[in-house]
């Protein structure tokens, strides 16, 4: 399509089932779209009936990169570059036909394409069969060799949308990711490992809705800068769902230490586990957040049997949501992958829990042994030291 659009056509779709909230949701929307846009270029989202338009207030010949960036926007189904003109059927066959002229210059075979419009103002004097079959009829001939028709998976679709003031046209629909805008549904804090597992699960719970921080746990010397570093990178990456991340990073060297000293060393990883929900829900209280996210799927490793699973939540002040528990690994595998963060999580940095693992870990903990090990440890001074010692680092998403 033509070149320097200031126009880009948002769409949404559960946004639009939120009754007397729905105001509320398409505000946040606009809010997170300008906010995503913005180190590309400023724009304005203007807000009405079911659709929104994105106008861009500076480079215009930044339009394609502004719209492939809104795709990675939570809420938003699709985007399109658009231009805008009158409602009249005559302009928009004449914009219509000068873009399929510029598309099609340098095609050589038929391409499979079908007209689309969409007749929001019923003053409009053709429904929008009768206008797509309007459309068709004025396309000049010496474009019909290149064309073909196909109703039900063009290449290429001519979208028209009639308001009750404007016009849209557009050849071109990217996909976006839907969902619900972040920071409708509340804050929550994810414990980041650095495996494939928790990125993919903080980027379905910012899908959903919820506007999510990371904490994530180094015991140094044993696991230190690299896996700082490889942490970073995977909020750099999942963070461009969101408009701003935090990660908090907990120094854990010495409650490992004493879980190895003094706790059963089968139970070591399942005592681990259960330290951090500790600390991740005081975290999550300091920063006025709801739930922990975690990415637990059951069975997938030893701590995370249901037992296990039971043993470790217990010790959580919080709700913990779990989006994989019941995926398989090539389910979670290739979210990550197309996200961006699988080759990140596949660096060989190892965390936490791989610290003193046991060669014989428990597999049907129970909640009982747990709380008498736990008796052994100085609990309220090993939690309070690790707080004490967090950090607290803004990330800038990349773009």
């Amino acid at each position: 399509m033509s070149s320097n659009f200031e126009l880009i056509l948002i769409r949404y779709g559960e946004l639009a089932l939120k009754g007397g909230n729905r105001a509320f949701f398409e505000k946040r929307l606009a809010d997170n779209a300008e906010a995503a846009a913005a180190p590309i270029a400023r724009i304005k989202v203007y807000r009405e009936r079911g659709r929104m338009t994105a106008v861009l207030k500076e480079h215009p010949e930044c339009s394609a990169a502004v719209a492939r960036r809104l795709q990675e926007v939570p809420g938003i189904t699709s985007v399109s570059l658009c231009l805008g003109l009158e409602p009249d059927p005559e302009a928009i066959s004449s914009v219509v036909n000068a873009e399929l002229f510029e598309r099609l210059e340098f095609e050589r075979g038929p391409l499979t394409f079908r007209i689309s419009s969409r007749r929001a103002d019923k003053r409009f004097p053709m429904t929008s069969v009768v206008f797509d079959r309007w459309l068709a009829d004025r396309i000049p001939p010496e474009l019909w060799p290149k064309l073909k028709v196909e109703l039900r998976a063009p290449e290429l679709e001519v979208g028209v949308e009639i308001r009750d003031t404007r016009a849209f046209v557009y050849l071109d629909r990217l996909e976006g990711i839907g969902g619900l805008p972040v920071g409708t549904l509340g804050r929550a804090v994810c414990l980041l490992s650095g495996g494939i597992d928790s990125p993919v699960a903080a980027y379905m719970a910012m899908r959903r809705g919820c506007r999510v921080s990371f904490v994530s746990f180094l015991s140094p010397p044993y696991i230190g800068e690299p896996t700082r570093q490889k942490i970073l990178s995977l909020v750099r990456k999942v963070g461009r769902f969101q408009p701003r991340n935090f990660v908090h990073f907990v120094p854990f060297t010495e409650i490992q230490e004493a879980i190895r000293d003094l706790a059963p060393a089968p139970y070591r990883t399942v005592l681990y586990r259960r330290m951090m929900q500790r600390l991740a829900s005081r975290i999550a209280r300091r920063g006025k957040a709801h739930a922990l996210i975690t990415g637990e799927s059951i069975g997938q490793v030893a701590s995370q049997t249901l037992e296990n699973i039971a043993c470790i939540e217990a010790a959580a002040a919080l709700p913990v949501i779990r989006p994989l528990i019941c995926f398989d690994k090539q389910e979670t595998v290739a979210i990550a992958s197309r996200i961006g963060t699988l080759d990140i999580s596949n660096l060989p940095e190892p965390d936490c829990c791989t610290v003193f693992m046991p060669s014989a870990p428990i597999i049907r903990g129970r909640i009982d042994d747990c709380l008498a090990a736990e008796a052994a440890l100085d609990m309220g001074g090993l939690v309070r030291r690790a707080l004490v010692g967090t950090e607290q680092v803004e990330v800038e998403a990349e773009v």
